[in-house]
């Protein structure tokens, strides 16, 4: 007996394989059974975000629950380190974010921040992390790049990015390079609307995609595309949706202009509003797979089995109307499948020995430090009064995780106070007012991105020359202050390298 190879797919593979594709999420810090269920079916990745873990042992239990169902299983975070942590959001991250490394310009160093954080998210039955950025931050008013990228030099971006890709994925984890073809000239939320990228098809070459060619050759395992437009690439479709950046450009072998990437593309969040808005997650998704992409993000914003059940039922009803092609979703499924096989194998096993350096980030972040003294300045001695001059967090960093610098030094200081300002509140009158006689700590986070705080802060330094300013953003306003210390990112280490120097303990 002979097989068909051109007959179409059981109903039964197909609903495997458009199972296979997705990468959902879930509410709740255990296993719900609608997922459980699902893994059964044919589902082989999950997306874990902060609401789903509480501790190391809670999360490995929970990973150990998902394999027990499916060991192959492909257990996702969007674990940076920095601003954007999962592991440690309701404590602030251990590591330093990008930023800081690249300030640092160490890849040794960025090496082995990635590999521990690797090891800390294997050890917990994490193998597969989308990070790290390797956008170029071109443009200093993007709103949701920033720190996350690790500077606005292609190449200094690019070795740090091998680097970090090739330190995660020494200790067993998959590193997914993101935001394909990159997100860093943008001054849009793609949260919140599709950013337009106007830069011609040259510099895209010789400035956004230099760090991706960097790390395909260090071997990612995985790619996320970017919910961005480029018209130089293509006019109507953003880079998720689109042929020309997934299949012509990522996938296209060097030899053509391409990158030759083989791995595994992923799409950025589906129900972000650069996608969801003008296509809806259903039919975006059916677009992302044809245009190249291989496994769909979706569960940051909708986290139930409903929506899993759209979207598998959407990628079938697509195949069998003939708007995606069988093959390619049999082509995606098939990758997804390879990528889990490397976790359990070759993946699984690289991680093994990794020795652990525990104390690796709080070394990064005191060398990233950049401490500008004025004369005369003193370290602090007395409790102080911190203000923290606080934006409003972008949606891939969220409110949920604390940053600053007030608990390390009231550790360092008992009696210190920390209050938080915001734009509505009165600037410098109200601090003088909450400081009373202690000196006053102002902390700021892209103060060049926000006329508010320098107002405040011109304010300040007038009436209270002493004042320190600690610019935990990107660093782009002129040093001021009694001390001004740039710590490159708002990561807990962060706050405790500069609360250090600020009390003078090294």
């Amino acid at each position: 007996m002979t097989t068909d190879m051109t007959a179409p797919a059981p109903a039964g593979t197909l609903t495997r394989d458009a199972l296979t594709v997705l990468q959902p999420g879930f509410t709740g810090t255990t296993a719900p059974d609608w997922l459980l269920r699902r893994l059964g079916e044919g589902l082989c990745s999950v997306g874990l975000f902060g609401r789903n873990i509480a501790s190391a042992g809670q999360l490995a239990a929970l990973t150990a629950r998902l394999r027990a169902e499916c060991p192959d299983v492909l257990v996702a975070i969007d674990e940076e380190g920095g601003d954007v942590t999962r592991l440690e959001v309701r404590t602030g991250s251990s590591f330093p974010g990008n930023l800081a490394l690249g300030a640092v310009d160490d890849t040794e160093l960025t090496r082995s921040v990635a590999r521990e954080l690797g090891r800390r998210l294997a050890e917990c039955g994490v193998n597969l992390n989308w990070a790290p950025s390797g956008d170029v931050n071109s443009d200093p008013d993007n709103p949701v790049i920033g720190v996350r990228s690790f500077g606005a030099d292609p190449h200094l971006v690019a070795r740090h990015t091998a680097a970090y890709v090739e330190g995660l994925q020494s200790a067993g984890v998959a590193a997914c390079t993101k935001h394909f073809p990159g997100h860093g000239d943008t001054a849009v939320d793609s949260h919140h609307d599709l950013p337009r990228v106007e830069a011609g098809l040259e510099t895209l070459r010789t400035r956004e995609l230099v760090p991706f060619r960097a790390a395909v050759a260090a071997g990612t395992r995985a790619v996320m595309s970017a919910h961005i437009l480029l018209p130089a690439l293509d006019p109507a479709l953003p880079a998720t949706l689109s042929p020309a950046a997934l299949h012509g450009l990522l996938r296209a072998p060097v030899a053509d202009g391409g990158l030759g990437f083989d791995g595994l593309i992923v799409t950025d969040g589906m129900e972000m509003a650069a996608v969801s808005a003008t296509y809806g997650i259903e039919r975006g998704s059916v677009m992302a797979l044809a245009a190249g992409a291989d496994a769909i993000c979706v569960g940051g914003g909708l986290a139930d089995e409903a929506t899993v059940l759209r979207l598998r039922d959407a990628l079938v009803a697509a195949v069998r109307a003939g708007e995606l092609a069988e093959e390619r979703l049999a082509d995606a499924a098939a990758r997804v499948r390879a990528l889990g096989r490397w976790t359990t194998g070759t993946g699984a096993g690289a991680g093994e020995g990794t020795a652990p350096a525990p104390g690796i980030g709080l070394v990064a972040a005191r060398r990233a430090l950049r401490v500008t003294p004025s004369a005369g300045f003193a370290p602090l001695t007395q409790p102080a009064h911190v203000a923290a001059f606080t934006p409003v967090a972008n949606i891939a960093v969220g409110d949920e995780t604390p940053w600053g610098v007030g608990a390390e030094l009231a550790r360092l200081l008992p009696g210190t106070t920390t209050l938080t300002y915001g734009p509505e509140d009165d600037g410098a009158e109200q601090v003088l007012a909450d400081a009373g006689e202690r000196r006053i700590v102002a902390v700021v986070r892209d103060e060049h991105r926000h006329g508010w705080m320098g107002r405040a802060l011109d304010a300040l330094l007038a009436a209270r020359p002493e004042t320190v300013v600690v610019e935990m953003g990107v660093p782009r306003a002129a040093p001021r202050g009694a001390v001004h210390v740039a710590t490159h990112g708002a990561a807990r280490v962060c706050g405790t390298a500069a609360a250090e120097v600020l009390a003078g303990v090294r």
